[in-house]
């Protein structure tokens, strides 16, 4: 409230909407006061906070657990039904099919070639992948973390891919990689000839790694940019008071003080590697062949893509898909723990 040039009082604008949007919410509160005090003396102060989470564990089974177990059920059923009650149990029998194999490590002897092939080709992607994300990050956040020109600028720019749809990510470099695509073009225009990049089956499989590095490094960078900012800056003054040189600082300090970030870029690039999909379905379809078939593809094409749909078999994958999941993020919290202790 402000004072008029006379003494008398005056209203300001922000006064009047607080007074005029205020009224109502005040009546709107006090009467869900009512119900509110009535509920806590039925069941007590102490179980009033599972009174609110209710509705969030209730959406979450909803769209989490019962997804999860009807999962599980398709996975010990057959037919091509759709409705569980119509698919007859039949046990183990997915799981057999999946596992039946003279070696593992070669799809040509499975049974089900296909989902190994997706398997070998993930932890292919996985290997390669992880390795670069967490390298590249871990530079990029190195140089983002000095004090150089428009670094907030650059630290926008390193991020901004994170904020794409996956498939617009793939749509681009598929645009970009394509016979007629612009890096031909530019290959094309110092002489050179027009490449296949997705014909060959090595440079297939790079270039799926390659834009997978380019889309999420940004959050990765992130996370360890806040770990080195959250290094003390008098341990770098000590440090440059003794000489001691860039390489020796990097190793003694820097890298031991940021492992907890980095196990957390680790694990989490480990979770999503193994979930990649659209990316590379979009980028190169799997192919040449299966060359760049992983595991979610395989799911998806026997559930849905292929002439004959097997949704248990399908069902079976992701269960197996699940597990290994869960151990991942088991393997999370265990070493969370440890940087806790």
């Amino acid at each position: 409230m402000t004072v008029d040039q006379d003494g008398a009082p005056r209203r300001t604008v922000t006064a009047a909407l607080g007074a005029v949007f205020g009224s109502p919410l005040a009546l709107l509160m006090q009467g869900l006061d009512i119900p509110m005090k009535l509920l806590q003396r039925l069941v007590g102060v102490r179980h009033m906070p599972y009174f609110f989470l209710a509705p969030n564990f209730l959406l979450f089974g909803m769209f989490v657990f019962l997804p999860i177990a009807i999962n599980i059920v398709f996975s010990v059923t057959g037919g091509a039904a759709l409705f569980p009650s119509e698919r007859p149990y039949v046990g183990t029998e997915q799981y057999e099919h999946l596992f039946n194999c003279t070696s593992y490590l070669d799809p040509n002897t499975c049974r089900e070639d296909h989902f190994w092939r997706g398997v070998r080709n993930t932890i292919y992607f996985v290997f390669f992948q992880v390795g670069a994300m967490v390298l590249f990050s871990l530079v990029t956040a190195l140089v983002l973390n000095k004090k150089i020109y428009a670094r907030g600028f650059f630290r926008a720019v390193y991020f901004f891919p994170v904020l794409l749809s996956p498939v617009v990510v793939a749509l681009i470099w598929k645009w970009i990689l394509q016979r007629d695509g612009l890096l031909n073009a530019v290959i094309t225009g110092f002489g050179g000839e027009k490449m296949l990049f997705f014909i060959d089956p090595s440079w297939a499989m790079f270039w799926a790694v390659f834009v997978s590095v380019w889309a999420h490094m940004g959050f990765y960078t992130l996370i360890l940019l806040a770990g080195l900012q959250a290094i003390p800056a008098d341990l770098y003054e000590a440090a440059e008071m003794d000489a001691t040189p860039r390489w020796r600082t990097l190793t003694r300090i820097t890298l031991p003080l940021l492992w907890p970030n980095m196990i957390v870029v680790i694990v989490l690039a480990l979770i999503k590697g193994v979930q990649t999909f659209d990316e590379v379905f979009v980028l190169t379809g799997g192919g040449p062949g299966t060359a760049t078939l992983m595991i979610v593809q395989y799911i998806y094409e026997t559930a849905f893509s292929n002439q004959v749909q097997n949704f248990g078999l399908a069902a079976a994958a992701s269960v197996v898909l699940g597990l290994v999941l869960f151990a991942l993020t088991l393997l999370q919290l265990l070493l969370a723990r440890r940087k806790e202790v």
